[in-house]
């Protein structure tokens, strides 16, 4: 499954052969900007470990359906791996039965760098002392965000953006109704993350929020208050909502001015656009007053 993996042939070739030869590390991290494919990354390399012949059960790990997979991550607004979880996961691969059909059983840690104090000692004592055929597999953001407790345990590997075209390829092998041109465009957009450039086009409340944000672009460049406070409006009572529609809006901006006119944003609008989105950003994540926060922002991308 490795093979789906695109790009990053290094990395594939490391672990593959670290497979064959059977010296793959009990616990890895795997390290990677969100939206590279850390996790897809991680799910190919389960599959492989577990079923080396592929077939459905291979094909449930990609999805996440498999039963000797327990995935872990983080929850509510602080997105911390509570310790009760990492207890119970421990509970689970230490006192249940293996498959008969499967090489062992993996744990899945999604976003290592959300693992507090007391979750981190609660796995620390799993990685310490392995059941025997369990492997561990970590993701992160940055292998510095995650407690050097953890990070000196695991082997670490870093998964990387793809180049544009390799990106783009692979939009339209996973999307066969996607126009190339449309590919070429998310391609450039997500710089090479496979992940988020897929999202833009497969999951709703992604395509939502880019639609939103490419018409707060075009009321931004024409100035037009009104009607940036109207697209807003709808994400006032909802922070998930509002948090992706200002992800997305970066994203624009930063497209933006790597290519004038891209999104229909020119240079200096898309700077001011970018800013803003920023500091709307960092004002959610401090739990501000979310319809303040979000007219503030229009009022700034209009001015």
């Amino acid at each position: 499954m490795l093979d789906r993996l695109a790009g990053n042939e290094a990395l594939k070739a490391d672990l593959s052969a670290a497979l064959a030869a059977g010296r793959l590390a009990h616990a890895l991290l795997l390290v990677g900007e969100p939206g590279c494919g850390a996790g897809f990354a991680a799910r190919c390399l389960a599959a492989d470990y577990l079923y080396p012949a592929g077939g459905p059960h291979a094909e449930a790990v990609l999805r996440e359906e498999d039963a000797e997979c327990i995935s872990l991550r983080g929850e509510g607004a602080s997105g911390q791996i509570p310790v009760a979880k990492i207890r119970a996961a421990r509970e689970n691969i230490q006192h249940s039965a293996l498959s008969a059909d499967a090489a062992g059983r993996v744990l899945f840690i999604y976003g290592a760098q959300n693992l507090n104090g007391s979750s981190a000692n609660a796995m620390l004592k799993i990685l310490e002392e392995p059941p025997e055929g369990v492997l561990f597999l970590l993701t992160a953001t940055s292998a510095a965000t995650v407690l050097p407790t953890i990070r000196s345990r695991c082997a670490l590997h870093t998964v990387s953006p793809v180049s544009r075209l390799c990106c783009a390829a692979a939009l339209c092998a996973a999307q066969k109704n996607l126009p190339p041109a449309q590919a070429e465009d998310l391609a450039f957009l997500y710089e090479g993350h496979i992940g988020s450039a897929l999202a833009a086009v497969a999951d709703e409340e992604t395509k939502t929020a880019l639609h939103t944000a490419q018409s707060l672009c075009q009321a931004a460049e024409k100035g037009d208050t009104f009607q940036a406070l109207s697209l807003l409006a709808g994400a006032e009572k909802d922070r998930a909502a509002a948090r992706a529609l200002l992800r997305q809006a970066s994203y624009l901006a930063s497209g933006a001015l790597r290519r004038p006119g891209f999104g229909g944003l020119s240079a200096p609008r898309a700077a001011r656009l970018l800013n803003a989105a920023e500091d709307a950003a960092r004002a959610l994540k401090g739990n501000g007053n979310l319809k303040l926060l979000l007219t503030v922002f229009g009022a700034a991308v209009t001015a």
